[in-house]
């Protein structure tokens, strides 16, 4: 069993971390381990309409936000990776500059000094030169930044369309395929 962590800020985008853990209820091998921030909470109730319960209900294992001695806090805890989605900037920084004060920070900065996978969807656009050097450092320290710009070659119809490509090209990442368009090459 693959286990791969989500973790959910209050970035604009919770559409994104719903489809995903949707996705992977639907793949036998991957258990998803989940935690929220309370403007992760926040965000979900007011872009989706949905509780913290009916999020959580999604996941195979929960975890509270403030939970820093958790079992995703050690690296002793084998996962496939981690994905921070959506990514606020406060997150960013944070895992940029090392500071693991909640079990989102924490479990990245353990993700990435196990030299495992960490992909954030970061969302906040214009960039400043703040975001840009905390990206940059992000993936110098092996973290690969996933701003979720949708694709249009697929030529989606509808904006679940458009979330759900993107979705499946983050879990791609991990090795985890989900049905849904893939770029074939020009006909």
């Amino acid at each position: 069993m693959r286990r791969l962590v989500i973790g959910v800020t209050g970035a604009t985008g919770a559409i994104y971390a719903v489809r995903m853990l949707q996705a992977l209820r639907g793949v036998a091998d991957v258990e998803s381990h989940l935690v929220v921030s309370p403007p992760g909470v926040l965000n979900i109730k007011y872009e989706l309409g949905m509780d913290r319960q009916q999020v959580h209900a999604l996941a195979d294992k929960v975890y509270s936000f403030r939970d820093v001695g958790a079992a995703l806090a050690s690296g002793g805890f084998a996962t496939a990776g981690m994905v921070v989605v959506p990514c606020s900037m406060r997150t960013l920084a944070a895992v940029a500059h090392g500071f693991s004060d909640n079990l989102i920070t924490r479990a990245a900065d353990v993700t990435l000094k196990e030299r495992r996978r960490l992909v954030m969807m970061v969302r906040e656009t214009p960039f400043n030169l703040a975001h840009l050097r905390n990206m940059t450092s992000v993936t110098e320290m092996g973290g690969i930044i996933f701003p979720p710009l949708p694709a249009f070659y697929h030529h989606p119809k509808t904006l679940d369309e458009m979330v759900d490509h993107t979705v499946a090209r983050v879990l791609e990442m991990f090795d985890i395929n989900i049905p849904g368009p893939h770029w074939t090459g020009m006909a």
